[in-house]
């Protein structure tokens, strides 16, 4: 590495040093899915790990905000691990998503209960107060020919009244962002179980598919098949099926021509052998992450 290369390369270091993790999640969240669109999960998978292995263990469980950042990275990372075929790992890191999400609803929830029960308590203060004070502000503002000292008190009770105002208004919107934060935390809890569980049986029924076709080699040649043939499906689907069939027999030559097709890398999809009548899989979906 160059000199000046290196000296960027450490400034921007000594920067991204001081950030949280929900920073360092909307600096890279953008590019990183643009790079899964594109092919280059397994790059993508390795820098969320790096990340997490750096800043993910030490993120406070108390800070909601890096939680649900944490939560969004590791279901990044099972995004990038269902892309290179890892599947087994999306699991994985879906499980330690749900366990971030899960405390993470069950801190904020303790925390900013209190929270909103103390702005609530304020709100009735503050709302008394303001009932107490109007009556007397319309009447000197409705009364002629105010003395020097009833114009003195009308002024004060227009900054008295504008300041209960201000405050009841903090007080409400404090609520309101309360509710909208646990309530993105409750999805958090939501989607990532949901996944979670979408996954599991997905897994489950690949195994019973496999067992039926009598064995991996011949439900990856079926598979491929499938695969291949239809290209109604997306080109990150078909990839993330191609990769998986590779990780499940990497010795199948086919199975690898047909990734580096789906990458570029070949110009055409090498021709498939004649079939010895396999048994008949059927094409499952990949379970949908948000």
């Amino acid at each position: 590495m160059q000199l000046r290369a290196l000296a960027a390369f450490l400034a921007a270091a000594t920067v991204l040093a001081g950030q949280s993790l929900s920073d360092r999640l909307r600096e890279v969240r953008i590019p990183w899915e643009a790079q899964i669109d594109r092919g280059d999960a397994p790059e993508v998978r390795t820098g969320i790990e790096a990340l997490l292995g750096r800043e993910g263990v030490s993120v406070n469980p108390a800070d909601y905000n890096d939680m649900h950042a944490l939560v969004a990275l590791h279901a990044l990372a099972a995004r990038a691990c269902v892309s290179e075929g890892s599947w087994e790992d999306a699991v994985a890191h879906l499980e330690k998503a749900q366990a971030a999400a899960d405390e993470n609803l069950a801190n904020a929830t303790a925390m900013l209960s209190k929270t909103r029960a103390e702005h609530e308590a304020k709100l009735k203060e503050f709302r008394a107060a303001l009932a107490a004070q109007q009556p007397r502000l319309k009447a000197l503002d409705d009364a002629p020919g105010l003395t020097e000292d009833q114009i003195k008190l009308r002024q004060q009770l227009k900054i008295f009244v504008q300041e209960q105002q201000a405050a009841i208004a903090h007080s409400e919107q404090a609520i309101a962002d309360i509710g909208t934060i646990l309530a993105t935390l409750q999805q958090d809890k939501e989607r990532t179980a949901q996944s979670l569980a979408a996954w599991q049986a997905f897994l489950a029924q690949e195994k019973a598919d496999i067992a039926q076709a009598g064995g991996t080699a011949p439900y990856v040649a079926a598979k491929l098949a499938q695969v291949r043939a239809d290209e109604s499906r997306p080109e990150a689907e078909r990839l993330a099926y191609a990769r998986r069939l590779q990780k499940l027999d990497p010795a199948n030559e086919e199975v690898a021509h047909f990734v580096r097709y789906l990458l570029g890398q070949e110009a055409t999809p090498a021709p498939m052998p004649r079939p010895s009548t396999p048994r008949k899989t059927r094409h499952r979906v990949i379970p949908h992450r948000k």
